[in-house]
């Protein structure tokens, strides 16, 4: 769902400008190379001094000034609501973090902007401007976007003398970014847009079903799926959806489809991925027997709430981003401009519930991959010792609770992180969110002496299964020995050595 309507904001700039220099005699402990702000008691132009424009798709004017850090985040949906008149987005980013981030560095200029509002990565490229750092997915952006620009290194260092300690984080989340790293570790794990269980409870009431819960096996959905995928006199319903493609790639096994090459960064023609496993097929069979419940065919996990169907609310159960939750719920800040009024009607039909997704085996307590945004202080970095001081502050226990507040799944999960999850969204206090933080992310494993490739895993259940009625054991197989060997050649072919 999308809008071209654009929300004029007044942004809180100037009065952040005005904080700074309050907060100005303060000391930034351990902050090298901060940039004092003196004399910024006024907005500056492109035209002024130490400006670099960025040239846009858009033709809107956008700059970034020699002494400020910049960050640049993407491929989180909400940091692009609330655009301006002028096409850019930083409200949702500001109310979330910017504005305490802010608060903690008086004595940095910080300049935030979200990918194509208005430029994008190929925009900053062109005009030489390379964020200081970078908010992106881990998982397949490091390959497809910024190791391409020759933005990432080896955070490692870096890390060490800012005295950044990972092992309190998320290590699955760390380890996901590991394991796209190229044997370093290229970016920080922020936050967790997790995978969770939506589901309607209005359905299970009304045909006498009990609700999801904790701990419930893909069986008890399965289960559950059968009963409620049902005509009801002119009423159709549909008891179970769930993305195919993100439940092979965020697999609860924490399965890693490409082979051992023996080299950090083998040559194109040396990658191979395994699908043959044993693993791999209970994955998928685990799956296709939902999907291939009479008129439970996979559409969209929008259905849930509308989607694709031609009436809201006839969908059980959907496996989706927690980011959809303050949606779902009402709220204005995490919805896109426009959307509020569909929304608030297609939701009287959904009466939500929240769970964790399905495990694989009884008493498990393994959920998806962590779906993780990460920050990545760039190789060219202008403030490079203040931007490691900043990812230093973004993975606090302070910044960490407004991740948490604000409905994302935080990183750092210390008892006042998590109680404080959802506390920034007033709707979300009918809602039981318990299901954020519970279990563990499953951790993706046996990633050493490979390179990811971003393959096409969708054509196993999504071609083959869902329009060639292939059985998923063959889909694997011939995903494994034609699909992906063919998009690796003509990868390589096309000059991509990734």
């Amino acid at each position: 769902m999308s809008s071209t309507k654009l929300r004029a904001r007044s942004r809180p700039r100037s009065l952040l400008i005005k904080l700074g220099a309050v907060l100005a005699g303060l000391t930034l402990i351990g902050l090298p190379g901060a940039v004092a702000d003196e004399g910024a008691a006024a907005e500056r132009a492109c035209t002024d001094p130490g400006a670099t424009l960025v040239p846009n798709k858009y033709n809107e004017e956008f700059c970034v000034f020699d002494d400020e850090l910049f960050i640049f985040a993407a491929n989180y949906k909400p940091f692009e609501y609330s655009p301006t008149e002028d096409r850019q987005a930083t409200r949702v980013f500001d109310e979330v973090i910017g504005n305490k981030l802010r608060a903690a560095f008086p004595e940095l200029k910080i300049k935030y902007a979200t990918w194509d509002m208005p430029v994008r990565y190929e925009d900053l490229k062109a005009a030489g401007v390379t964020p200081d750092i970078v908010i992106d997915n881990p998982r397949n952006r490091i390959d497809r976007d910024l190791e391409p620009l020759g933005w990432v290194e080896d955070m490692t260092p870096g890390l060490a003398k800012a005295e950044v300690d990972l092992a309190p984080l998320n290590q699955a989340a760390v380890e996901q970014v590991r394991s796209r790293s190229d044997g370093g570790l290229y970016g920080v794990p922020v936050f967790i847009d997790e995978h969770l269980l939506f589901y309607n409870k209005a359905i299970f009431d009304r045909f006498d079903q009990p609700h999801p819960k904790a701990g419930w096996t893909y069986d008890d959905a399965y289960s559950a799926a059968k009963k409620l995928t049902r005509q009801d006199g002119l009423a159709a319903y549909k008891g179970y959806l769930q993305h195919p493609d993100n439940y092979l790639e965020f697999n609860q096994y924490g399965k890693y489809p490409f082979t051992d090459t023996g080299s950090e960064q083998p040559a194109p023609e040396d990658v191979a991925v395994d699908l043959s496993t044993e693993e791999w097929a209970k994955l998928g069979a685990n799956l296709e027997r939902f999907l291939l419940i009479p008129r439970n065919g996979f559409t969209t996990v929008d259905d849930l709430v509308k989607g694709d169907m031609s009436r809201p609310g006839r969908v059980a159960m959907v496996v989706d981003a927690l980011r959809k939750l303050p949606i779902y719920a009402g709220n204005e800040l995490m919805t896109e401009d426009g959307d509020e009024e569909a929304f608030a009607e297609w939701m009287k039909s959904v009466d939500l519930g929240v769970a964790p997704v399905p495990v694989l085996d009884q008493g498990s307590t393994t959920t998806y991959q962590p779906n993780t945004l990460a920050a990545f202080v760039t190789k060219q970095a202008a403030q490079k010792d203040a931007a490691y001081q900043v990812v230093k502050w973004l993975v606090s226990e302070e910044a960490q609770t407004e991740f948490s507040r604000h409905a994302m799944k935080a990183v750092l999960a210390t008892d006042p992180v998590v109680a404080s999850f959802g506390e920034a969204i007033p709707e979300l206090k009918k809602i039981d969110t318990s299901a954020v933080y519970w279990g563990e992310n499953a951790t993706v494993t046996g990633y050493q002496n490979t390179e990811y490739w971003d393959i096409p895993l969708y054509m196993v259940f999504r071609q083959h299964v869902l329009k060639d009625a292939m059985t998923v054991e063959s889909a694997l197989i011939v995903a494994e020995q034609e699909d992906i060997p063919a998009y690796l050649k003509s990868r390589a072919e096309g000059g991509f050595d990734f």
